[in-house]
């Protein structure tokens, strides 16, 4: 069965723990070398941010990748940070999960709702963002349901505009849930540290 694929990688990884500002953070360093650093609500067990990590050609650690959560901006010079404050209408693609959907929100589209279409195209694994206008195209895939190996229901993708952001929705499967479920259990055995406590706790 392939469900439990990934949660048997998740559970065979390297766990460190750390509780900060009402957020619990897990770090996971899997047997490839890759590095994964999730964040979620201590209330709500809520999904906050998900990066990832792998090592450069030369061996070395690379740059974190935002898979949810706010898109990481690096360290600006003052005549960098001149030149992004001009192209700050440009739209900001970012992903926030809830606990029952995979949410992504799109800033900066100023166009009418009928603008907009949102479909799954199977054969690519991946949902397309389209305007009748020819002014925001955009293709993303969902890496969980890759991780999974399910396959991508149409039935389960919506999207409204609000304010001048886009918000996409796909329901999370029953199996994720109960995966997530089943996670989280597990992550919350895991004894972590506060950060006035010095090193995290590993597992």
């Amino acid at each position: 069965m392939a469900v439990p694929s990934w949660l048997e990688r998740l559970r065979a990884a390297g766990k460190t723990a750390l509780v900060q500002d009402g957020k619990r953070k897990i770090h996971y360093l899997f047997e490839d070398g890759k590095e994964m650093a999730e964040e979620y609500d201590i209330k709500t067990g809520q999904l906050i941010s998900r990066k990832w990590r792998e090592k450069n050609t030369l061996g070395g650690t690379g740059k974190w990748q935002v898979e949810v959560g706010e898109p990481t901006s690096p360290l600006l010079g003052a005549l960098e940070s001149e030149l992004i404050t001009e192209s700050s209408s440009n739209p900001i693609f970012m992903r926030k999960d809830t606990v029952s959907s995979f949410q992504w929100r799109i800033r900066n589209l100023p166009y009418p709702k009928e603008v907009y279409s949102v479909c799954v195209e199977e054969e690519q694994r991946c949902c397309v963002i389209r305007t009748t206008n020819k002014k925001y195209y955009k293709k993303f895939s969902i890496p969980d349901l890759d991780r999974y190996h399910l396959p991508l229901d149409a039935a389960a993708l919506s999207f409204t505009h609000a304010n001048n952001t886009l918000i996409i929705t796909y329901q999370k499967p029953k199996e994720i849930l109960a995966a997530e479920e089943q996670l989280q259990k597990e992550l919350k055995k895991i004894k972590a540290a506060n950060s006035g406590d010095g090193d995290c706790k590993t597992q």
